[in-house]
């Protein structure tokens, strides 16, 4: 389903290949030789690696030898291809380094494509890993390339692979965008493989119990998978056409599609599906209390799983098993399955394991040799650059060398004059800007660590454990973003979500918050961090909880031309009154926070050149009463990059 490639006749390859290999024994030009080897190679990805690899290897030794590096690159890629299909992906990781270190060199527009193919194929390595961040980060490159050279029908399998990452990271708004754009290309097209796609949109919408979208695109992908026949795709369909009649409680029409998925799965002998389904009918019939028929059909599960080596199957149905046995007061038989059920689990821990200590590695090696490129890369540009300068000196001769240097050192001179005063204008700023984001930052731990103190004396030890688990996760967040001096809008509002769940466990839940972002705000959009945070919590602190009432909280983010908006709004005490209450209070405690950042949006205002205002509005109803206070900050749009 990641690469959702597509079928061609083994009868039609073999003319092509032959043909090609007839025009390899004709040709004397080396180029082309190279060209049609790298051919050969791609057309037996799908019917014989082993000369896949062959080919590709030939082509690389020739490519080499006559310096092409266009089909140097081609025929790494070939390579890289060949390791995934034999499931060595840090191989695999290496020679898509390697064709992306060539490509990036040049900006040819012939260049561009094979450049998105080596992102696309970085970025199913990684996904195929679980190590989605990455996956994501060269899923994305690709879909720049591809959209600027409107390559449509590549788009659609991109945006597809996007999604599966969006939903692996259970971001199903995000990996639901993707689906569509990826749904409407293919729709355009009249793809046979858009019954996949369509169903994993159903999936989105049933994830969101959302059953009548669910049902609508369940249903056209069930005519879309018949049409162009793939029984593996509407085994998969039916599977989860059952749990939706399962999730609506009609028990019978859950069945009726689960025995219709196990009919698909047969006719290509999908063991891993077979297994799904017979897990799913077990279940069903433990809920009926049918106790013969659920120990039956976990059975078979457990049987198929044993067979195509599928652990956590095997972990899922020793667990199902043991609780048939369970009701049935069969404790003997529940006690056998229990012990498995731990033998398979602990085999399955460290399975994970040792994937994740591979990924951690491949990982490393994949930074150290993008480093390591980036360092030579830049040693290159140096002497590029000294032998350019050197060369242009030379040019110089006779009478006018004297006049030209001393013009020459002239300008220098006061290039270089204006450069440092420059410099080091931007430098103020920036360290500006740090020290006052450095203020910002032991302020919202004093007052996140003065909450978990309040927190162990009102909740005891057991609730100040979980409050501790969700402070250090924020804690992560907030060091991990420190170190930047902007950060993704969507990092912003999960280290805010993270922070209000910490308070809405502190003050037991006497407030609920919501958080809107507008959909036009781009993924690499951004602004400085610890920015809204104290806004957050002056809202609890001194408007909702002085209340005493049930509190809600408001976080919109938008966009107005040419600046991004951050509203936040809460129905508390309103900003008058605690401002009052503040005033007449004994303590001593002196809050910075408002302080520190109407600077942070001045020093933003100067590095931008643009305005960066906040205001503060005490909300009323009819009647002249406060009913809440609204914070607006107005601040420059900024990239990342």
């Amino acid at each position: 389903m990641l690469l959702l490639f597509g079928v061609t006749s083994l009868s039609a390859q073999i003319t092509v290949v032959d043909s090609l290999k007839a025009e390899v024994k004709k040709t004397m030009n080396d180029i082309e030789k190279t060209r049609l080897l790298n051919e050969i190679s791609d057309y037996y990805k799908s019917s014989n690696p082993e000369l896949m690899l062959e080919y590709a290897h030939q082509a690389l030794e020739l490519a080499l030898e006559i310096k092409d590096e266009y089909q140097q690159g081609k025929a790494y890629i070939n390579l890289g291809n060949y390791n995934i299909i034999s499931g060595d992906y840090a191989q695999a990781l290496h020679y898509f380094s390697q064709a992306k270190n060539i490509f990036e060199q040049h900006v040819e527009e012939l260049y561009k494509k094979e450049l998105a193919r080596v992102y696309g194929s970085i970025g199913i390595v990684f996904s195929e890993q679980s190590i989605y961040g990455k996956a994501l980060e060269y899923h994305l490159k690709a879909v720049k390339i591809y959209e600027s050279e409107r390559e449509t029908p590549i788009l659609a399998r991109v945006y597809n692979n996007v999604g599966i990452v969006y939903k692996a990271q259970k971001e199903a708004f995000k990996a639901l965008d993707y689906f569509l754009k990826a749904h409407q290309i293919q729709d355009s097209l009249q793809d046979p493989t858009i019954g996949i796609t369509t169903t994993n949109i159903g999936n989105i919408y049933l994830d969101q119990n959302n059953f009548a979208k669910a049902l609508e695109y369940y249903r056209l992908a069930e005519e879309q998978l018949q049409q162009h026949l793939n029984y593996r795709g509407l085994g998969e369909l039916y599977n989860n056409l059952g749990l939706y009649y399962q999730k609506n409680q009609d028990n019978s029409q859950a069945l009726e599609y689960w025995h219709k998925a196990l009919n698909s799965f047969e006719k290509v002998n999908d063991k891993f599906g077979m297994s799904d389904t017979h897990y799913y009918l077990g279940g069903l019939y433990l809920l009926e209390k049918n106790y013969s028929k659920a120990i039956g059909s976990t059975q078979k599960a457990k049987d198929l799983a044993l067979e195509v080596s599928t652990l956590e199957m095997l972990v899922l149905a020793e667990e199902q098993l043991q609780n048939i046995y369970e009701e049935q007061s069969d404790f003997r038989q529940a006690l056998f399955h229990a012990n498995q059920h731990k033998v398979y689990k602990d085999s399955l821990i460290n399975f994970q394991n040792i994937r994740k200590s591979i990924q951690s590695e491949m990982d490393f090696e994949f930074e150290k040799r993008e480093a390591v490129y980036r360092e030579e890369q830049s040693k290159q540009e140096a002497v590029l650059k000294e032998q350019a300068k050197r060369h242009r000196m030379q040019l110089v001769s006779g009478a006018l060398i004297v006049l030209l240097c001393l013009g020459l050192g002239f300008v220098v001179y006061n290039r270089n004059q204006l450069k440092k005063t420059l410099t080091l204008q931007k430098n103020l700023a920036e360290y500006e800007q740090k020290a006052l984001h450095l203020q910002m930052n032991p302020h919202f731990v004093f007052n996140c660590l003065g909450s978990i103190s309040s927190f162990i004396v009102q909740n005891g030890n057991d609730s100040a454990i979980k409050y501790l688990s969700k402070f250090s996760k924020l804690m992560r967040l907030t060091l991990e973003y420190s170190k930047e001096s902007l950060i993704p809008v969507d990092k912003e509002i999960e280290s805010l979500q993270n922070y209000l769940e910490l308070e809405q466990l502190r003050f037991n839940k006497v407030f609920n918050f919501s958080i809107i972002k507008a959909k036009n705000i781009e993924d690499d959009m951004a602004l400085p961090p610890l920015l809204i945070q104290p806004f957050v919590e002056n809202a609890i602190i001194h408007g909702l909880i002085p209340k005493k009432e049930f509190g809600r909280i408001l976080i919109e983010f938008s966009l107005e031309k040419d600046h991004l908006i951050c509203t936040i709004t809460d129905n508390g005490i309103g900003y008058i009154t605690s401002k009052e209450i503040k005033e007449n209070s004994v303590s001593a405690h002196k809050s910075m926070a408002l302080d520190i950042i109407k600077k942070r949006l001045e020093m933003i205002a100067n590095s931008t050149s643009k305005t960066s205002t906040l205001t503060l509005e005490e909300l009323k109803d009819d009647f002249g009463k406060s009913v809440g206070t609204k914070v607006v900050l107005r601040m420059p749009i900024q990239y990342l990059e």
